[in-house]
């Protein structure tokens, strides 16, 4: 078994999915991520700017492989949608378990040191998942592990989108696979057609300022009247473009059971999280990626939600949040009160 075999063999048995090598040249869609960042579609991500991203030989000059790796997490049309009578938020199926930046790592670390051990020696490498200036779906596509889609996920012709994507530079040679050059998309537009706030671009780009995953994790700030409504239940990022997704609807249903669902998800009880202080919010989620959008952002994306589900139920747990210290939460409570008091009046 040749060295390339080994290691993809030692991966799957760690619970990668996929793996796959590439060489290190520029990838080929960095004209086009450079113009989608000078027109400042990528939000307040500015870490998004790091030009070493046009060039995996600027983050490791001696790099001569990549290793391309992809887990699968849940389908999120394995979600039972809660019965409960109270409203209740909806998360997309990457948060439902623990943390991948917690998981994957480790499993990188063990991955590296077998390749060094099959190496016979230390070598160069670097490894990420989600954390280095590097186009990772680029690097993916070049390996061969799916293409590109419409709606920017790196989708595979068995296994659908449902993926996170991790990499390990290498500074010793090994064989790399053929690029997946097909476009299976073809004159499908579901997931443009699906998308709540229409922040999905022709050219295959996404207006994140837009876009809901954006909205409720990365933007720290308000979030815009207009496209509030819009969010639904949603209260940390969305599935709605790879739910909708046709390779997703006939892939095969697999994930790591590392993904699984912990208790309270994936549909969590609106009122009790508005109650959350910031202290319960940091042991309930705990090793979870939902601390990412903080407990300021994430119990503005509740009342929000509330607000949506237009339930009267919710009109306590909103008014004793309308005089909450954070601003940031006041004010969306505020507006959620409003939007019950307008259906309530509709109703009429």
């Amino acid at each position: 078994m040749s060295l390339t075999q080994a290691i993809k063999t030692e991966a799957r048995r760690m619970g990668f999915s996929l793996a796959a090598v590439t060489t290190p040249d520029p990838p080929p869609h960095w004209p086009t991520f450079e113009k989608w960042l000078s027109l400042g579609r990528h939000g307040s991500m500015d870490y998004l700017t790091d030009h070493r991203r046009a060039d995996p030989l600027q983050v490791m000059h001696e790099c001569k492989s990549i290793l391309v790796l992809a887990v699968r997490y849940p389908n999120p049309e394995l979600d039972e949608q809660n019965k409960s009578l109270r409203p209740v938020g909806r998360v997309a199926s990457y948060a439902w378990g623990q943390d991948y930046h917690i998981l994957i790592p480790e499993r990188l670390k063990m991955l590296a040191a077998y390749i060094e051990t099959q190496a016979g020696g230390g070598i160069s490498q670097r490894w990420y998942t989600d954390t280095g200036p590097i186009l990772e779906r680029d690097l993916a596509q070049r390996a061969g592990l799916g293409w590109i889609g419409k709606n920017t996920c790196l989708i595979h012709p068995k296994m659908g989108s449902y993926f996170l994507l991790a990499e390990i530079l290498l500074g010793i040679d090994l064989e790399p696979d053929a690029p997946f050059k097909a476009d299976r998309c073809g004159k499908c537009t579901r997931c443009i057609s699906a998308c709540p706030t229409g922040c999905i671009l022709p050219d295959r780009t996404i207006d994140v300022r837009l876009c809901l995953s954006y909205l409720t994790i990365e933007n720290k700030e308000e979030i815009p009247t207009d496209l509030r409504p819009r969010m639904g239940n949603w209260v940390f990022g969305c599935d709605v473009c790879q739910l909708v997704c046709p390779w997703n609807r006939f892939a095969n249903q697999d994930h790591d059971p590392s993904f699984n669902v912990r208790p309270g998800m994936p549909n969590p009880d609106l009122i009790a999280e508005l109650a959350l202080t910031s202290k319960e919010f940091s042991h309930k989620y705990k090793d979870s990626p939902l601390k990412r959008s903080k407990w300021q952002g994430y119990l503005r994306n509740v009342a929000v939600a509330l607000g949506n589900s237009g339930d009267p139920t919710a009109y306590q747990a909103l008014e004793s949040a309308a005089r909450n210290n954070e601003a940031l939460i006041r004010e969306h409570a505020t507006w959620a009160l409003y939007k019950i008091k307008q259906n309530a009046h509709n109703r009429e």
